[in-house]
């Protein structure tokens, strides 16, 4: 088969592979539509991911397809399934799984290889993380179930409630989702970008107010916007320490900050103790999902609430992947494409 191999930074070349072999637990997948992440933009600048990837590896995490060959232990799923993966699933056993805390499990097993015509899907994930898909569902709606997964959960951490109002700063395709799901549950959404282009994209899926952080002081906007308090709850989805530190300055006392963008390693911020303190601000972080997460985002795909043509804007054969690679890489920001293999 064809599929993408990542040797290094920046070194990823398409090119012939063996068809995965699977054991008795696992599921051999055709690939129907992998959907790109900022989290594979950064494997490719970087070349590695400390715990997801380590070259020489096959690339690729969002995924739908068919099920072509079943192992002789899986009941679950049979040959012409579609059905759509996670990237992970949990041990279920260990310390933190026990807490709850299934998203930072001492075995959490990856699993890449989404650009390829064929992906195995190992015996865990078959049974922990996979999902038949609705009927009426496309494949790349259906693939869009692992990063919306990751929002649901953040979203749940800050405890936001209708009638609130959320910041969200950083309008990628994951600032989008969380405008979008924001909405859903009846919050008001000040969506705040760097470039026209991505404000008008959140207005277009119900964001209610518009910031372009050209240079303004966004803090000062947010707390105008909000009769000089500062929002309920501030998201940060864009991975920069200069943001991390102003969400928690346009949040009102007793507000919450998300900070969902991860930085870059050794990155450090500072925060005002006495802010913190006096103003009860909570500080939170996100990482990853679990499977409940991943079920809610299928059920909330399933109803038409998210849908494909909101975050992916171009289609491409695997072919094309490294130039679409180089293209995201400089374009921050960027929406998704669809690599039909």
């Amino acid at each position: 088969m064809m599929a993408a191999v990542l040797y290094g930074k920046e070194n990823l070349k398409v090119e012939p592979v063996a068809v995965p072999s699977i054991d008795s637990g696992d599921i051999l997948v055709r690939v129907k539509a992998a959907l790109t992440c900022g989290t594979d933009v950064k494997v490719f600048r970087r070349g590695y991911h400390a715990r997801m990837i380590v070259p020489p590896a096959l690339f690729g995490h969002e995924l739908a397809g068919d099920v072509v060959a079943v192992g002789s232990g899986v009941a679950k799923f049979s040959k012409g399934d579609r059905v759509v993966a996670a990237n992970s699933a949990p041990c279920g056993q260990c310390f933190y799984c026990r807490k709850g805390n299934e998203n930072l499990c001492d075995d959490l097993l990856f699993n890449n290889g989404a650009y390829a015509e064929y992906m195995r899907i190992p015996a865990r994930i078959v049974e922990k993380n996979t999902y038949r898909i609705p009927d009426h569902i496309q494949y790349q709606d259906a693939a869009l179930i692992e990063p919306l997964a990751c929002v649901l959960r953040g979203l749940e951490e800050t405890g936001l409630s209708a009638g609130d109002t959320v910041s969200v700063i950083g309008l990628g395709p994951i600032g989008l989702m969380f405008v979008r799901l924001a909405k859903i549950r009846g919050s008001r959404v000040i969506a705040i970008g760097r470039r026209r282009s991505q404000v008008d994209r959140a207005a277009q899926i119900g964001a209610d107010e518009l910031l372009v952080s050209d240079g303004s002081d966004i803090v000062s906007e947010c707390r105008r916007l909000t009769d000089g308090y500062g929002v309920d709850v501030a998201i940060e989805a864009v991975g920069i320490p200069e943001t991390w530190e102003q969400a928690v300055r346009m949040v009102r006392r007793g507000g919450t900050v998300n900070f969902f963008g991860g930085c870059p390693s050794d990155s450090r911020i500072s925060l005002e103790t006495q802010l913190l303190h006096y103003s009860e601000i909570t500080c939170k972080a996100s990482f990853h999902h679990t499977p409940r997460h991943v079920q809610e985002a299928l059920d909330i795909v399933s109803r038409g609430e998210i849908t494909a043509a909101d975050f992916v804007n171009r289609v491409e054969p695997l072919t094309n992947l490294l130039e679409v690679m180089r293209h995201l890489m400089s374009h921050n920001g960027h929406m998704k494409t669809a690599i039909i293999p």
